[in-house]
């Protein structure tokens, strides 16, 4: 574990909970530190993946929504950032956050892996060995402005500048919320009525919603890959094009057959279950692909099916699949449901002859449970995705 040493003058804190964004906080790193401006030639997007911006980034990749005046970014000093894991206890998610605490180790940054949920008192104990280091940290990088245990922290920090770093498609909802100053609750939970630990909790979320708005004291940015059109005033929207991930991996070895990409609507309640199978059969077949990329947070018992039934290769990768596809072998073309991934992929691996399809999620597929905006939320997703190929909803075979 990494000894308990306060943060250098001018730190920043990044707190993290999942494999995506840690990945993400490296890449803000990668844009954030000084020497990466020396070094834009070597990183700077393909054209593919600057078109892919235009509706984010300005001309030599300017943020929009940037009033003159108004923000003015931090540069990142070597050895300042200490990434902090609030560790879940899935077991597939730890694995990959230790693989990329390992990679962020290497890129010279210290990692704090706390074991944030390890039983009743570990949030007590969490927090309070925090709180110094958020009271002196100059600026904090959260994943997931979602997150009960992030909002808790942001009570407590004085930190005058916040960076929020993707976190999947949730960003788009996020910014949505922010700029019509509703509560922060995540897409497949709107809809329902606010829960008893919901109620008890809401002044901490209003008080980090409160943080998470610029003022004349506080800056707000937000380091996306996705496809944000409009921002609340204030808030500095900076592109992700992956210039890390591209740098540090690949070009893959490309081969001839497919790839399909799993996700975790079922598990979210979202989409039924054989309706989900049904569409993974008929995609494998059409395209004739070989292997499943599991999201880490299916079911064992869903994916045991799944092969069974299907006889796709079923692979529980160790990293994002972003890292894994730029590494390589990977198939010409990646298939995927509506996810994150329609959006980073073709990032990830700009320059390469790598397709990415998307199918779209036919209305019948989804649960009596699921919230009334999904429909709408998921054909978003699918419908801002760029240098993607769309396919029409799969029929059951």
């Amino acid at each position: 574990m990494t000894p308990r040493t306060g943060p250098a003058a001018g730190s920043t804190l990044a707190f993290v909970e999942s494999p995506v964004q840690l990945l993400n906080v490296l890449e803000w790193a990668h844009t954030a530190t000084p020497r990466a401006a020396q070094e834009r030639t070597d990183s700077v997007a393909p054209p593919s993946v600057r078109t892919r911006h235009e509706a984010a980034a300005g001309p030599a990749g300017e943020p929009a929504h940037q009033t003159p005046g108004a923000y003015a970014p931090v540069p990142l000093t070597p050895g300042a950032l200490t990434l902090v894991v609030l560790s879940p206890t899935d077991p597939m998610t730890r694995g990959q956050l230790r693989r990329m605490a390992e990679l962020a180790r290497n890129e010279g940054y210290q990692v704090r892996w706390e074991e944030a949920r390890g039983g009743p008192a570990a949030p007590f104990q969490t927090i309070g060995g925090l709180t110094p280091l958020l009271r002196a940290a100059r600026r904090i990088v959260i994943g997931d402005p979602f997150s009960r245990y992030v909002q808790l922290l942001l009570t407590i920090t004085r930190a005058r500048h916040l960076v929020v770093v993707d976190d999947g498609t949730a960003t788009m909802e996020f910014i949505s919320q922010l700029a019509r100053g509703e509560r922060l609750v995540r897409w497949h939970r709107r809809g329902g009525r606010p829960g008893a630990r919901d109620i008890v909790f809401a002044p901490v979320s209003a008080s980090a919603r409160r943080r998470l708005t610029p003022g004349r004291r506080r800056t707000v940015e937000v380091f996306s890959s996705m496809p944000i059109e409009a921002a609340p005033d204030g808030v500095r929207i900076t592109a992700n094009d992956f210039g890390w991930t591209r740098s540090r991996f690949g070009p893959p070895r490309i081969t001839k057959g497919a790839d399909l990409v799993g996700t975790s609507l079922v598990e979210t309640g979202v989409v039924d279950p054989d309706r989900y199978l049904e569409a993974v059969t008929s995609l494998a077949r059409t395209h004739g692909a070989t292997r499943y990329f599991a999201h880490r947070r299916e079911s064992s018992d869903k994916l045991h099916r799944l092969a069974v039934e299907t006889g796709l290769e079923v692979v529980r990768p160790d990293l994002p699949l972003e890292l894994i596809a730029r590494r390589g072998p990977i198939g010409r073309t990646i298939l995927s449901f509506p996810s994150t991934v329609v959006h980073t992929l073709p990032l990830a691996l700009a320059g390469t002859e790598v397709k990415v399809a998307v199918c779209d999620i036919d209305p019948a597929w989804l649960t009596d449970h699921a919230s009334p905006r999904a429909q709408g939320f998921l054909s978003g997703v699918t419908g801002t995705a760029r240098d993607v190929h769309r396919l029409s909803a799969v029929t059951a075979v």
